[in-house]
C-alpha cells in the first residue's frame, strides 16, 4: 500500500487518516523471538478515542441481548456495557437508536492473504503439494499482507481471522490468527499471543492428491491412495513426533541438571510442530466432512495424546453431534454448502442448529473471500434452518456461532470474542437487526479503532491493486 498510498491519503486526508497514522506509529515492539516464535507479533493498535454508542440493541457474544444498552470502548477496550453507564465527557457519542452491537465477527477458517484476490498462479501459496506431511511450512510466511480481501472482510465486521495451509495434504502446516488490520508486515497483523494452528485434513481432498489413480498434484505411486492410507500416515508421523518430542525432553532434563557433554537432537522443523501439539502448545484445525472420520480421529488424538480443537466444514457434525460435545471439539461449518464431493453428499441444513442443540461449540466459518463478507447473513440462515426443525435458538446464542465461540476455539475468548469490560474493543455497529439481510456494518472497531465507516468511504484502506499500475501522477 505504500508510498502512493501514504501521498493519497495525506494530501487528500491530512494525517490523522487510518493509514496514515498506520505508517506513522509503525510496527509495534512485539515479544523477543524465541525458539517456539521466532516470529512474533509485532501488532500496534490504531490511534483511538473515547466512544460511547447508546440505545442500541445490544448482543454481548455469550448469550445475552440488551435492549437500549450503552458501551463505552477507551483505550483500546471495553469499558462498559449496560443501560446506565458513566461516559466521560470527552468521549465520542453515537446514537445507536434502531441499531445493534456486537463482538466483531470471528473466522475461523480463511484463506486470504495466501490465496488472494486476483486469483493467479503466481500468488497461490494455499497448499504445499511436496508430499502428504508438510507441517513443516507457516501460511503466514505466504501470506500477502495488500490482498484486497481483508478490507472487504473488515467491511462485513470481521475483526480476526485465522489463516490456514489448504487440505491438500494430511499435515498441511502451521496457520495464523491475524487481526484484520491494514498492515505493511504479515506480523503486524498478528493477534499478539494466539497460539498456533495446526491444519490437518482427512478425506477425499488428501487422497485424491496424491492416488496415482486420479495423479492430481503429487508424482504417481505416492501414498496416500486410501482412507487407510491416511490414517497410517498420520499414525506413522504421529510415532516420530513422539520420539523427537522425548528426545528433546531428555536433553533439556539433562541439561537442567547439570550434565556436560550434551549435544541437542537435530531440529526438525516437521516434528518440532507436531511435538508443539503434543506439548499442547499449538492447536489442532482438521478439515474432515464424515461423522465417522471425525470419531476415528478423536480415537486417534487419545491414542497419541493431543486434542483438536475445531473440526471444519464438518458436513455430518450432526450424526455426531454428542460425542463433539463429550469430547470438547468444536465444529466449524456452512449453513447450507453440501454435495460439492462425496463425503459432502449427506449435509443438512439444520447442521450448525442440531451441534449447538447438543450443548456443542458450533461456529459459522467462510473457507471463501466472498462469504466472509456476510457471515453474519450465514448466521441468519442457519437460525432459520434450525427453527424450520422446530429448534428455537435466540438471536443472542446464534451471535456465539461467529464471536465467542471461534474465540474460544482459537484460545483468544480471554481477550476477544465478547462484550465484557476489559477486552479487546473488536465491535460492530449494524445499522439494523445483523440476522437481517436488509443490514450492514456502519462501523467496524478492532481495539477502539475504526477500520471500517461506512458514512466515510475515504476513511477505508486501498491495496495497491486497487490504486492501479500508472506512474503518471508520481511526477506532478
Amino acid at each position: 500500500m505504500h508510498k502512493a498510498m501514504m501521498r493519497r491519503n495525506l494530501a487528500g486526508r491530512g494525517a490523522g487518516s487510518l493509514l496514515a497514522a498506520l505508517m506513522l506509529i509503525g510496527a509495534g515492539p512485539g515479544a523477543e523471538p524465541s525458539a517456539k516464535d521466532p516470529y512474533p507479533s509485532t501488532y500496534r493498535p490504531l490511534p483511538s478515542h473515547s466512544v460511547a454508542i447508546t440505545g442500541a440493541t445490544i448482543l454481548d457474544g455469550r448469550g445475552g441481548q440488551l435492549e437500549n444498552g450503552a458501551i463505552l470502548l477507551s483505550g483500546g477496550k471495553i469499558v462498559a456495557v449496560g443501560r446506565d453507564i458513566a461516559i466521560p465527557a470527552d468521549a465520542e457519542r453515537i446514537d445507536g437508536t434502531g441499531k445493534w452491537v456486537t463482538p466483531g465477527i470471528i473466522d475461523v477458517h480463511s484463506h486470504i492473504g495466501n490465496g488472494p484476490v486476483p486469483e493467479v498462479e503466481g500468488g497461490d501459496s494455499v497448499n504445499e503439494f511436496v508430499g502428504p506431511v508438510t507441517a513443516e511450512v507457516w501460511v503466514e510466511h505466504g501470506v500477502l499482507v495488500q490482498d484486497p480481501g481483508f478490507s472487504r472482510a473488515a467491511a462485513g465486521g470481521v475483526t480476526a481471522m485465522q489463516i490456514l495451509p489448504g487440505s491438500g495434504n494430511l499435515f498441511g502446516g502451521r496457520s495464523v490468527v491475524l487481526k484484520t488490520v491494514p498492515a505493511r508486515t504479515v506480523q503486524d497483523m498478528k493477534f499478539p499471543g494466539a497460539p498456533y494452528g495446526l491444519k490437518m485434513a482427512c478425506g477425499e481432498i488428501p487422497t485424491m492428491s496424491y492416488n496415482p489413480a486420479n495423479h492430481i498434484y503429487g508424482t504417481k505411486g505416492e501414498r496416500p491412495a486410501t482412507r487407510m492410507g491416511n490414517f497410517a500416515i498420520y499414525r506413522a508421523t504421529w510415532i516420530k513426533a513422539q520420539k523427537y518430542r522425548a528426545a528433546w525432553q531428555a536433553y533439556e532434563k539433562a541439561k537442567a541438571a547439570g550434565a556436560k557433554g550434551l549435544t541437542a537432537p537435530d531440529r526438525d522443523l516437521t516434528l518440532e510442530t507436531l511435538a508443539g501439539v503434543l506439548d499442547g502448545d499449538i492447536r489442532v484445525h482438521m478439515h474432515c466432512h464424515r461423522g465417522d472420520e471425525m470419531a476415528l480421529v478423536m480415537s486417534m488424538a487419545r491414542e497419541f495424546g493431543y486434542h483438536v480443537s475445531a473440526f471444519h466444514h464438518a458436513v455430518e457434525a450432526y450424526k455426531i453431534a454428542d460425542l463433539l460435545a463429550k469430547e470438547n471439539v468444536c465444529a466449524a461449518m456452512w449453513a447450507d454448502w453440501w454435495g460439492y464431493n462425496m463425503e459432502s453428499y449427506d449435509g443438512v441444513q439444520q447442521n450448525i442448529a442440531l451441534v449447538h442443540q447438543a450443548g456443542g461449540c458450533a461456529m459459522i466459518h467462510s473457507d471463501h473471500s466472498v462469504a466472509i463478507q456476510h457471515l453474519n447473513q450465514e448466521g441468519a440462515k442457519a437460525r432459520a434452518s434450525a427453527h424450520r426443525l422446530g429448534i428455537d435458538i435466540s438471536k443472542a446464542d446464534a451471535w456465539k456461532w461467529m464471536s465467542y465461540n471461534p474465540a474460544a476455539a482459537l484460545g483468544i475468548a480471554d481477550r476477544t470474542g465478547s462484550l465484557e469490560p476489559g477486552k479487546m474493543a473488536d465491535v460492530v455497529l449494524w445499522s439494523g437487526d445483523p440476522f437481517s439481510i436488509y443490514t450492514h456494518s456502519e462501523k467496524v472497531f478492532i481495539d477502539g479503532a475504526v477500520v471500517y465507516d461506512r458514512g466515510d468511504p475515504a476513511s477505508r484502506w486501498v491495496s495497491d491493486f486497487e490504486l492501479g499500475q500508472s506512474g503518471a501522477g508520481d511526477a506532478k
